[in-house]
């Protein structure tokens, strides 16, 4: 058992060929070749690859590169006495400063980081999407509905016989064509994944589990800035009107709320003031002398006075 293991271990990890590990003048010079004279640091390990192949490690001392080693590998013929130079490459260590893991675009992407011209594009099988239009809704081929849609269509290639040239586009009086005239039609529409992905987005942003919604005095179902959503969206969300308001444009949760609500802190009539009482505006007539009936002395004797001899 114990010479089966040793012969084992001597088959994975051979004994370093005695020329080639001696060869490390030669490593040293392939490597300062690849790099540069003083960017090769001392030698540090000798490692057997095989029959007569042996790697020689030297340290790295280009910056940004610190933990890195040059490997120069070395190998000889069967029954020969020369060393030739197989490779030299620069190999990380243990220690070594690596970048990190090369993610996908479609994964690095985050909310925000498009701009102006950037194209995002969507996978043909992506689940949050389901086609909008799939012609199960048409009617079968021996219906009413469908005898009348060919009979209209009929009609409609009749009135324009004089045209030449048309482009190509979905069979007149089909579901599919009055879809495209009332503009419904799309090739895509979001799926129920896409639909209860977005609400969560949506509820974690601005939800009642947000601080702002925690303190708030009411929620957004009694506010009158709240905007409803159209469909089935309109049960649970709306986007928030109020200018002064953190969500202003967002789409918001009902359960939302925040200090701007409509209802919370409603501001007082300004008192009405009284009117004046000095009219400045209609002038007032004073007479400059008083009349003459107006005091309390009569102006003239009641009867003739008597002379009392006075001179």
């Amino acid at each position: 058992m114990s010479a089966a293991t040793t012969r084992s271990r001597t088959a994975r990890t051979p004994v370093p060929d005695r020329l080639c590990a001696e060869a490390v003048d030669l490593a040293r010079a392939a490597a300062e070749e690849a790099a540069a004279p003083g960017v090769v640091g001392e030698h540090v390990a000798v490692v057997s690859e095989g029959d007569r192949v042996v790697t020689h490690f030297f340290e790295c001392k280009e910056p940004g590169y610190r933990g890195w080693r040059w490997a120069v590998t070395v190998a000889r013929a069967s029954r020969a006495k020369n060393v030739t130079l197989d490779e030299t490459v620069l190999l990380p260590g243990s220690d070594a400063l690596l970048a990190p893991e090369w993610v996908p675009w479609s994964e690095r992407l985050r909310p925000g980081d498009m701009g102006p011209g950037d194209l995002l594009p969507t996978e043909a099988d992506d689940i949050r999407l389901e086609p909008g239009y799939t012609g199960e809704d048409e009617p079968p081929p021996n219906s009413a509905v469908s005898e009348v849609s060919q009979e209209l269509a009929d009609l409609v290639d009749a009135e324009d016989a004089e045209l030449t040239t048309r482009p190509a586009t979905t069979s007149r009086g089909s579901i599919a064509a009055v879809a495209d005239e009332l503009g419904m039609r799309r090739a895509r529409v979001l799926s129920r994944y896409g639909l209860h992905a977005a609400a969560d987005r949506w509820d974690e942003a601005f939800g009642a589990k947000t601080p702002m919604a925690q303190a708030a005095p009411a929620s957004c179902v009694t506010c009158a800035f709240l905007v409803p959503l159209a469909g089935s969206l309109r049960q649970a969300f709306g986007v928030c009107a109020n200018e002064f308001g953190p969500a202003d444009g967002r789409v918001v949760s009902l359960s939302y709320g925040c200090g701007g609500h409509s209802e919370a802190a409603v501001m007082p009539k300004p008192p009405k003031p009284a009117p004046h009482a000095l009219d400045t505006v209609q002038v007032d007539e004073y007479p400059l002398r008083p009349a003459r009936d107006s005091g309390s002395v009569p102006a003239e004797a009641d009867a003739p006075t008597e002379d009392l001899g006075h001179s």
